[in-house]
């Protein structure tokens, strides 16, 4: 184990005041914590707009900006990295890759690096990782091959053909970055091991297996040669990391192993999937591990960057590190040890239903905190707004229910849903050692169907289609547009034949690529949805692999009431503050409300929610994440709302807080689209109203 913080941490770590927000989340901690406190609780009320930036790229923005020296760094929806002056919004540069056949960056953020003589924006897109100059967007030649070093480097040759990109900014300690990474979740899924980069050469360091080799600590956790990445896959950290610098202790929550929603292929408790992991950060050698989820069958996974803090448990101070999850719990540890610091208990859950099925029989749950969301569901649960509450009730009734019951033939109700809890936006904490987790309030529905012998009549786009796209597009092409699934079936209208196989080769935002289909495959599935048919001249079928699943999944579909809102009562996003040095919450609240039920006189319901607060020295708790396209600043000690801000689209980021000449701002990524929202491609920042004088001197 590291304990000092050498001269060579120090140089790498963006050399900077508490004016700055340098890194992702706000510092290596996650905490999304600012000690900036010019705006407080007594004049937040009079925050307003100050500038716009448009990216041009229409869509979903989850970008939290960085700031240093005065300049934002930012990625647009698809294609763009830019700089701009963080205090009026200008534009400094942007890159745009050419090189690289793929829509998908790090939409979530970039990095910076320095070792006080080069400056360094590093940043993905598709499977490369790019070293940008910090003052021009300019490629660093030195860095890889003419800029960019493959994020398949350390992952083996069975991964090489697979999908790979990362959407969401690496961790750095010294001159190493750890990049995440997402990989598809069906069986087809890449190996994702923990990989580390130098950052001035682009060469692999150090590799981590997520699936051990033979030898190692936690082989005889999965079937015999799980490793060599034949029907089992995936096991990635897609949500970020943080770090202990001055200990060099790397924190690295871990995902599902593929395929997500069957689990004979990888029978046992599958270390180190849906692991909270402590790395060596020179090294890459495990300190310790905490699983959290026991061999998955319901995806899950570790939903965002744990958050580094301190805080007072029986009259000391202990260094922690909590993980947020989409169950709704917070799992709290001695960072150092690994020790929990709340009892986790061992709970019985249901076995499966399906032969060649092993679900584990128990789960990890913590004893406190007590829930930040809802953990059961009951006909008294049913929402007393749904017109066919009835029938929701009769379905409730029919359907099995809970947070771990794994999938059938039958249907489940998972609830806490696949979106959590808790989501990828993260928790903030502040230094008296509260947690602020906003949270979803989300009840989907989920079965499985067995994979038959396929249609004789069916052509082979169709076969294919079914395969790799029914699970979210449905099977018959009409998605499911209320959980962010589009309707094909006039996809023409939008899109041609070249365009629809090029995306499906790559992937586009949420949707996965399917580079191991080959190139006529690809374009059977496009003449399919175009409703025409290519007969095939060679083989377009997946690698065996891919079919060896005797289930496939029959696709993510909300638990709505017939007006398509929630089923379940209100609140349907909340905002909860939990004291960690006690586990006991201290206040909850809905986030968010949908306009048209408020004007019915029906109190604000809260709102699916996707990005995380920004907590302040100066008693807020700001965010935006909500359906109703609206940012808000919480008192924090009390959740009572002092500021609101209508924006011109859906914020599905977290924002950033930053000081430049002595006036602090605010930023956040305004793209809109999901849940059904308007596109849009805004950058918007905040700040007090200038006195008087300042103003007519800057004329």
């Amino acid at each position: 184990m590291l304990r000092s913080c050498c001269l060579g941490a120090l140089l790498a770590l963006p050399a900077l005041g508490a004016t700055e927000w340098p890194e992702y989340l706000g510092g290596p901690e996650r905490s999304h914590y600012s000690t900036l406190a010019q705006i407080n609780r007594g004049n937040v009320a009079s925050l307003q707009p100050v500038w716009e930036y448009h990216t041009g790229e229409p869509g979903q923005m989850q970008c939290n900006p960085i700031v240093v020296d005065g300049v934002l760094y930012a990625a647009g929806a698809r294609s763009r990295v830019f700089a701009l002056d963080a205090a009026t919004g200008r534009q400094r540069w942007v890159f745009t890759d050419t090189a690289t056949d793929s829509t998908w960056n790090n939409f979530r953020g970039v990095v910076y690096w320095t070792d006080g003589h080069s400056r360094r924006i590093l940043c993905t897109f598709g499977p490369w990782l790019y070293a940008l100059d910090a003052d021009t967007g300019r490629p660093i030649p030195s860095f890889g091959a003419n800029g960019r070093t493959s994020l398949k480097a350390g992952l083996g040759a069975n991964s090489q053909s697979k999908w790979v990109v990362s959407t969401t900014p690496g961790t750095i300690f010294e001159n190493l970055i750890y990049m995440p990474l997402r990989v598809s979740e069906e069986a087809d899924a890449a190996r994702a091991d923990i990989q580390a980069f130098d950052v001035r050469t682009g060469r692999l360091a150090w590799v981590f297996h997520t699936i051990p080799y033979p030898g190692e600590f936690g082989y005889d956790t999965w079937p015999k040669d799980a490793y060599k990445n034949i029907n089992v896959g995936s096991a990635n950290c897609w949500a970020g990391m943080s770090i202990d610098r001055p200990r060099g202790i790397l924190y690295v929550p871990t995902g599902s192993a593929s395929p997500d929603f069957w689990g004979g292929n990888k029978v046992g408790a599958d270390l180190f999937a849906d692991c909270l992991l402590a790395l060596n950060a020179r090294t890459g050698k495990l300190i310790w591990y905490r699983q959290l989820v026991h061999h998955d069958l319901n995806d899950r996974d570790m939903v965002a960057p744990p958050n580094l803090l301190t805080i007072h448990r029986h009259g000391r101070a202990i260094d922690a590190v909590a993980q947020i999850t989409k169950q709704g719990w917070v799992f709290v540890f001695n960072r150092v040890t690994g020790e929990p610091l709340f009892p986790i208990r061992e709970r019985p859950i249901p076995p499966s239903p399906l032969p060649g099925e092993h679900a584990w029989p128990t789960q990890p749950a913590p004893d406190l905190p007590a829930p930040y969301a809802r953990q059961t569901l009951t006909p008294d649960d049913i929402s007393p707004y749904a017109h066919n509450r009835a029938a929701l009730i009769a379905e409730l009734k029919r359907d099995r229910v809970g947070i771990f019951e794994p999938f059938g033939l039958d249907e489940v109700i998972q609830f806490p849903g696949f979106d959590g809890g808790a989501e990828w936006g993260g928790a903030g904490v502040d230094p008296q050692g509260t947690i602020y987790i906003n949270a979803n309030e989300m009840a989907w529905v989920a079965s499985l169907s067995p994979v038959t012998a396929p249609n004789p009549a069916a052509g082979p786009g169709e076969r294919l289609y079914l395969q790799y796209c029914a699970a979210c597009h449905q099977a018959d092409r009409s998605g499911h547009p209320a959980s962010g699934y589009p309707d094909l079936r006039g996809v023409g209208a939008r899109m041609t034949r070249e365009q629809i196989a090029a995306q499906i080769a790559t992937g586009r935002r949420m949707m996965p690529g399917f580079p191991q289909i080959a190139a006529e495959g690809r374009d059977a599935i496009a003449a399919y949805l175009l409703g025409y048919e290519k007969p095939l001249t060679r083989a377009a079928s997946p690698p065996p692999e891919a079919s060896a699943q005797p289930y496939r999944f029959n696709g993510y579909n909300k638990f709505l009431d017939d007006q398509g809102y929630p089923a379940i009562a209100p609140p349907w996003g909340s905002l909860t503050a939990i004291d960690l040095n006690t586990g006991r919450q201290r206040w909850r609240v809905p986030l968010g409300e949908l306009k048209e039920l408020t004007a019915r006189g029906i109190p604000p319901t809260g709102t699916e929610n996707y990005g995380g607060p920004v907590v302040t020295a100066g008693g807020l708790l700001i965010i935006a994440a909500t359906k109703d396209s609206t940012i808000r600043a919480f008192d924090k000690d009390t959740g009572r709302i002092l500021w609101h801000y209508t924006l011109p689209a859906s914020a599905f980021a977290t924002p950033a807080t930053y000081e430049v000449g002595g006036r602090q701002y605010v930023a956040v990524a305004c793209g809109g689209e999901k849940l059904g929202t308007p596109a849009s491609d805004i950058y918007m920042a905040f700040a007090l109203p200038e006195p008087a004088s300042a103003a007519a001197g800057g004329k």
